[in-house]
């Protein structure tokens, strides 16, 4: 593939797409309850309901949640009935998170008129989780963080930074700048909505090293925004477009050792909350004598955000 100087178009992104999943716009595609360190320090149980719903109408250049996604919009009433079919199913949690693939505030995503039944469903819970594009920060926020506030919820909203790489962020087709971010970051701050962010773990066009520094780079201006949590990423392939930049020498998943070094690092900041995502992190491990040791102390770090003694190998130390 040649890589054109203002980055991969919607088009080549959408050529190259894999087929999308079969869904059942009553059900989320997936939920789960895992534990998690909040900002005050307790471990507690968040529920994580994966919403089936329209796709985003940003077409990031790494992102594979597409697949689980419909083409057009969902009925009013369809995103209340997925959280009675995951929260009838999950044991009960102090936390839920809503990711709906894209950004809870798009309209043509969830519907507003769904808000108040949504929050009917939530107000059992301490806080609650969002997930929205910097662009699409608007006064809806509000409103609905007013809403949750009756039932003495919090909103948190995750938003996603991704890198800020002045030359890789452009090329994601994320379509925003670290200024955007900033822009979104400190309105929500200011209104006291809780912050966490998404960064990439070495996105395309970036060295093994290099993906560490600007993941590292990434973190600490995110701190700088507000954002009390950061959530790191190992980018992967999966979509299509990630194959073909990986065939042209353009894109590597990250190293096992790399996801160790950003979460130690960060943690050292002492600035707030380092997340490392173990999601598939086994397919990326090179040494299958040590890889689960590996991986399993990484989400022990992330339970008590210290750094704890590495695992020694004899066959790759």
């Amino acid at each position: 593939m040649k890589l054109p100087l203002s980055g991969i178009s919607d088009h080549e992104i959408l050529a190259a797409r894999p087929q999308r999943n079969s869904l059942d716009v009553d059900r989320p595609y997936e939920f789960l309850v895992e534990k998690e360190r909040t900002a005050d320090g307790r471990i507690d149980d968040v529920a994580t309901i994966f919403l089936t719903n329209r796709e985003c109408p940003f077409r990031c250049l790494m992102c594979d949640l597409w697949k689980n996604t419909t083409v057009e919009s969902l009925p009013i009433g369809a995103i209340p009935r997925q959280i009675d079919f995951a929260l009838e199913r999950l044991p009960k949690a102090q936390h839920v998170k809503l990711y709906n693939s894209g950004n809870f505030f798009d309209p043509k995503a969830i519907p507003r008129e769904d808000w108040t039944a949504i929050v009917d469903r939530v107000q059992h819970f301490r806080s609650v989780i969002v997930e929205n594009h910097p662009k699409l920060c608007g006064d809806g926020c509000f409103v609905f963080r007013d809403l949750l506030a009756v039932h003495n919820v919090e909103l948190e909203i995750a938003i996603g930074l991704e890198t800020i790489h002045p030359e890789v962020l452009p090329r994601l087709n994320k379509q925003m700048t670290t200024d955007d971010f900033s822009r979104a970051a400190r309105k929500l701050s200011s209104e006291g909505i809780r912050l966490r962010t998404f960064i990439l773990l070495r996105p395309p066009f970036l060295s093994e090293a290099e993906g560490v520094e600007w993941a590292l780079r990434s973190i600490e201006f995110a701190f700088e925004q507000g954002v009390s949590c950061c959530s790191i990423v190992p980018t992967r392939g999966g979509n299509g477009v990630m194959e073909q930049l990986r065939l042209a020498g353009w894109f590597a998943p990250p190293q096992l050792a790399s996801m160790e070094t950003v979460q130690e690092q960060g943690f050292e900041l002492h600035a707030g909350r380092v997340f490392m995502d173990t999601w598939d992190a086994q397919k990326i491990a090179a040494c299958p004598d040590c890889a689960l040791r590996r991986i399993e102390r990484i989400s022990a770090m992330n339970l008590s955000q210290q750094i704890e003694p590495r695992i020694y190998c004899g066959v790759c130390s």
